[in-house]
């Protein structure tokens, strides 16, 4: 398929996507994400110094929670908990989740109307349970919980909170903090990218469309996204409102190891490849975490020899953006502006996708293989690739 019929197709079947996908789930957007992490304090300073966050809240010994600590840092809509077991308090399963697959995410959390609603229209269409609708109280009222699996040890709760005047969620507290560092810009959550094993991704799209009512938005194969070496496929999954996108990505056969089978093999599993955060100013926000030690992966200069008369006319001066690095692609609806960090963590696993989008409701098809050529580089320094 034409680049120009698979954007016009996408445009064209928008509307009626959203039609699909069921509305038996109601959700009202992304309430939070929780790491799994060796050091909870030293990651919200990490997210606060190098990304912009805010101290938030925080639950702990001192707010009477036994068995982890956890801190909870906010930018605009994202908020981000960055959770550590507490030594002999039987957390076991946040142990084994580090052990196993190092930092990373654990619990995409999903703000609802009906938790318990949400947990059994989900469950009897044949969601694992995570945990049963469970009702927390304070002070300042209550929230009800419920939880499902997903891919690999991800999980996803339904989070009620209509009942509830708290800063966070009971157990926690204000975050007081003399250090917060100005923000970067980030908005919200624009889409979460999972990383799933051979064969499974149409496994996991069907559970998105079979179990949460969701549509598939778009698909790529490998003759969409591949370079001389490496492919990989993916479908982008879609609730009815189109504020949560999840895409699932799976290996492709190619000459070498692609940057998914590089995940799967350090993150022992299925999980949350990278998270992707709307701005309304790339260009600043890119800047200033520059600025903070964040790095990014390496653009080839090559690339924009080409891609204005790919792109059109654009806002942005092209200098700018290739003095940044910073990628631009168009659909029927507008232009996007995107770049990628390297890894946030030790293990060549969880990164971040910054994305501006000037109308363009697309994912950056024509910037897949220049993106990939880059983290080709990034596996081959490492020896993976």
């Amino acid at each position: 398929m034409s680049d120009l019929k698979n954007i016009k197709n996408y445009n064209y079947g928008l509307e009626k996507i959203f039609e699909e996908a069921q509305d038996f789930l109601p959700i009202m957007g992304t309430d939070y994400v929780e790491y799994y992490v060796g050091n909870a304090k030293q990651a919200a300073h990490f997210y606060k110094t190098a990304l912009g966050f805010q101290s938030f809240a925080y639950a702990g010994l001192e707010t009477g929670v036994k068995d982890r600590t956890s801190y909870v840092v906010a930018q605009d809509k994202i908020k981000l908990i960055f959770t550590t077991p507490m030594p002999g308090s039987g957390s076991s399963e946040i142990y084994d989740h580090i052990t196993k697959h190092g930092d990373g995410v654990k619990v995409i959390a999903l703000w609802v109307e009906d938790a318990k609603k949400s947990w059994e229209e989900t469950t009897k269409r044949g969601a694992k349970s995570y945990f049963e609708p469970k009702t927390e109280k304070d002070k300042d009222g209550e929230v009800v919980l419920a939880g499902i699996h997903t891919y690999g040890d991800t999980v996803h709760i339904f989070v009620e909170r209509k009942n509830y005047e708290g800063v966070f969620l009971p157990g926690y507290e204000k975050w007081e903090s003399h250090y917060n560092p100005t923000d970067c810009g980030l908005k919200f959550i624009d889409h979460m990218v999972g990383n799933v094993d051979w064969g499974q991704m149409n496994v996991w799209g069907k559970f998105y469309k079979d179990v949460m009512g969701f549509a598939q938005l778009i698909s790529f194969d490998d003759k969409d996204i591949s370079t001389e070496f490496t492919a990989l496929m993916s479908k982008v999954m879609t609730n009815g409102n189109g504020r949560i996108k999840f895409p699932i990505n799976e290996p492709a056969k190619g000459k070498k190891k692609s940057q998914i089978e590089e995940y799967i093999d350090f993150y022992k599993g299925a999980g949350v490849q990278h998270i992707a955060v709307a701005t309304d100013d790339i260009v600043f926000t890119v800047s200033e975490m520059a600025k903070r030690g964040v790095e990014f992966l390496y653009v080839p200069g090559e690339y924009y020899d080409t891609v204005g008369d790919r792109v059109g006319e654009i806002a942005e001066d092209m200098k700018i953006l290739k003095k940044h690095g910073i990628m631009v692609d168009r659909d029927d609806e507008g232009y996007l502006l995107q770049i990628f960090t390297k890894p946030l963590t030790d293990r060549p696993t969880l990164f971040f996708e910054i994305i501006q989008r000037k109308g363009a409701q697309s994912f950056g098809k024509g910037n897949f293989r220049a993106l990939f050529e880059s983290i080709e580089a990034e596996q081959e320094r490492r020896g993976t690739l």
